[in-house]
């Protein structure tokens, strides 16, 4: 999942052992309709759960990200084994891991919501050291395990994540498969919940580094692929991974998230590892101003859990941008008597929008509060027009309270 080179992504593979899935289960009630998390024992259906993960970490750092808004553990080194589950049961952090022998004992434990399959199968595989790489695994052996696996708990989703190439067509970590987009259809159907990583703000080729909207991009694709009946989550870096000069900003975090969010991930892990110039696994820890950033970040998100969850609606807002080439990304959602509009610009340029409301909304709405920001925005006949730093987001919310 580390963005360094594609033999660093073979080497990060390693640290992950194989494991594979569950399924499909009926909802229970009328009550969680809105809930995306169908499974008796997957994640939580309550409106206010949003999953918020970290990548691959050991288990006696969970108090430490709980303490950061993190609510969820994905990969375990070598594992489960049990003595990894009681220690996460312990910190009340949940867990999706691999369905290996412990796993599967531990079937009526709820600390464990989901099952995974091996990391990056898009991505050319390692023959062994000094081998080189073979071709991606075949996206019908990943069904084929999906299809197996369903049988030993149905009870959980599976999560498959991929590699940088649903983003990034030209990455030439997929070996024989690089520009061959047309592969990630078949992979999706062999999960639950799909995701994926890219990390421009420290990836090393020019055509990435630095362009943020990779990130929203990869997510857009998933969900395009999908024809949106799979749930979509995707990786956003934080630590400087494999690149000694460069680190990402908390401005760069909070804007990749958002803007996945926006474009339709319905759930956020953060990689925290980092590789260069020294190893540290959990560095997100180690770095004061990121870990209060990261914080904040995610009580924003748990804060709007239930306005996220909520539907999307498509039409209820019309955005226009200034200059035809940034494109300002839109996610509007009504709840509790309150239209959200949730706004970001695409590109690394400053940019002016003007947001319409749908002719059934516009009577009545005068001003819009500019959530996080102590501002308000004037309406004039249902419109109003904001700027846009590079990368920037702006989140509204208009008629609750008015």
């Amino acid at each position: 999942m580390g963005d360094m080179s594609w033999i660093g992504q073979g080497f990060l593979r390693a640290f992950l052992s194989v494991g594979l899935l569950a399924s499909f289960v009926p909802r229970a009630s009328a009550e969680e309709e809105r809930s995306a998390y169908v499974w008796e024992r997957g994640p939580s259906r309550d409106e206010a759960y949003f999953p918020i993960a970290v990548w691959l970490q050991q288990p006696r750092s969970a108090v430490h990200f709980r303490e950061a808004g993190i609510n969820l553990y994905v990969g375990l080194w070598q594992g489960p084994t049990q003595e990894q589950l009681d220690t996460l049961a312990r910190a009340g952090m949940h867990v999706i891991c691999a369905q290996n022998s412990i796993g599967l004992e531990n079937r009526e434990n709820p600390v464990i919501v989901g099952w995974m399959h091996g990391d990056e199968p898009d991505n050319a595989q390692s023959l062994g050291p000094g081998k080189g790489y073979g071709p991606p695994i075949p996206p019908a052996d990943i069904v084929r395990d999906y299809q197996r696996m369903r049988e030993a708990d149905p009870s959980r989703p599976v999560l498959l994540n991929l590699g940088q190439g649903v983003a990034w067509d030209d990455y030439i970590g997929r070996g024989v498969r690089r520009r061959h987009p047309e592969d990630y259809p078949e992979y999706i159907a062999g999960s639950d919940i799909v995701s994926f990583d890219i990390y421009p703000a420290v990836h090393e080729a020019p055509e990435v580094a630095g362009k943020l909207e990779f990130v929203p991009r990869g997510v857009e694709r998933l969900v395009e692929w999908s024809g949106g009946k799979k749930i979509v989550w995707n990786c956003i870096e934080c630590t400087r991974i494999g690149n000694p000069e460069v680190k990402p900003t908390p401005e760069q975090v909070r804007a990749e998230v958002w803007m996945s969010l926006i474009r339709g991930s319905r759930g956020i892990i953060y990689f925290v590892h980092q590789f260069a110039p020294d190893f540290r696994e959990a560095a997100l820890l180690d770095d004061p101003e990121m870990l209060a950033a990261v914080t904040a970040l995610n009580r924003e998100i748990r804060d709007l859990a239930p306005v996220l969850n909520a539907p999307t609606a498509p039409d209820a807002i019309v955005v226009r941008a200034s200059d035809p080439e940034i494109p300002v990304a839109v996610m509007v959602k009504r709840h509790d008597s309150g239209i959200y509009c949730f706004a970001a610009n695409l590109r690394n340029r400053p940019v002016e929008a003007t947001f319409t409301l749908g002719e059934e909304d516009t009577e009545g709405a005068r001003t819009a509060e500019v959530l996080g920001e102590s501002r308000t925005v004037t309406l004039q006949d249902g419109a109003w027009t904001d700027a846009f730093p590079a990368y920037g987001i702006h989140r509204y919310r208009l008629g609750a309270g008015e």
